[in-house]
């Protein structure tokens, strides 16, 4: 009997030695765990300097609505006769970033003899070679619109063309292009053509 109780008073007397020993090292441990809530930062909460420097992309400029393209163009055919020249428009509009482009231009040829309206839908890849500079790949149906010596004639060609862009700002808000083209018409003879178009481009926002 005395044996146990000297048994629970030695282990009781044990475990108040062992609280009154960890005591320091509870009230230490706890302000470093303090120390390091208030003065580390918290992951996946950028601070307000990093959010300055880098804004949000919804903060940023938004891409342009289309991209309008006023400019000069001319052609060859190949089965002779002297090299045409015409104003170009045109508008281009993004429905897949980074994989689609649309664009649609109209451009009129006069000559002393005829007048022809070239109005063309190409579908384009574009490739982004540097933030000042793209290249697009596009190809897409054109409809000729010709009339000669009072007679008035529509065919349905096909257009092959190269669109090369630059921006000389990175914001895109204006620009100049320099788009070559290959014609091919489905029309009796199908005659083919060379071209090439250039001038500013303009971004709608």
């Amino acid at each position: 009997m005395w044996a146990a109780r000297l048994a629970v008073h030695a282990m009781i007397s044990s475990m108040r030695a062992l609280e009154t020993s960890m005591r320091p090292n509870i009230f230490t441990l706890a302000g470093a765990c303090a120390f390091l809530c208030l003065c580390l930062p918290v992951h996946g909460q950028p601070s307000t300097k990093t959010l300055a420097e880098n804004p949000p992309k919804a903060a940023q400029e938004k891409d342009p609505i289309a991209i309008v393209e006023l400019g000069a163009a001319t052609g060859w055919n190949f089965s002779g006769g002297a090299a045409t020249f015409a104003p170009n428009v045109a508008a281009e509009v993004t429905p897949i970033e980074n994989w689609l482009e649309l664009e649609a231009g109209v451009s009129p040829f006069y000559t002393r003899k005829s007048t022809e309206w070239d109005t063309d839908l190409l579908f384009k890849k574009p490739w982004t070679i540097s933030r000042k500079a793209e290249f697009m790949l596009g190809i897409g149906p054109e409809w000729v619109h010709l009339r000669q010596k009072g007679k008035t004639m529509n065919s349905i060609s096909g257009e092959l063309a190269g669109d090369f862009m630059f921006w000389p700002t990175r914001k895109h808000r204006f620009g100049w292009y320099l788009e070559p083209a290959y014609d091919y018409s489905f029309a009796g003879g199908h005659q083919q053509s060379v071209g090439m178009s250039a001038g500013l481009l303009l971004a709608i926002r």
